[in-house]
């Protein structure tokens, strides 16, 4: 989700400057690296139909009106569910509502929950 959030701002770091920047002292595993690479290489080789997916699951809200961490944890688990094809649509969804816990404000958990089970149910 980092990763995918310095994206946005025309950022190029790297897995372990991310981690280094979070504090996170465990050192990621070459399938670690590789997992969130593909993730992150995939949401931006399909990004406008990414943006398009949440757009038309969206209620109320622009993509370019949503809070940014919002929209990378929206991007990654769109991609997940869509196109990723490694992890089910309800892990991701779990996850993507984890994060939003973790990193957003209080709404941020229902909004993305109840997006991405738009998502989940419109494929």
């Amino acid at each position: 989700m980092k990763l995918t959030y310095e994206r946005m701002f025309g950022c190029d770091e790297t897995y372990n400057e991310v981690l280094l920047q979070s504090g996170i002292e465990e050192e990621p595993t070459e399938a670690d690296i590789r997992f969130a690479a593909d993730i992150v290489e995939g949401v931006q080789s399909r990004l406008p139909e990414i943006d398009a997916i949440i757009q038309a699951a969206s209620v109320g809200w622009t993509v370019d009106r949503m809070p940014k961490v919002d929209l990378s944890i929206l991007r990654n688990a769109v991609y997940e569910i869509r196109f990723g094809g490694q992890v089910p649509a309800a892990v991701a969804v779990n996850e993507a509502v984890e994060l939003a816990k973790a990193y957003c404000d209080e709404r941020s958990p229902k909004f993305i929950n109840g997006l991405l089970g738009t998502v989940v149910r419109t494929q």
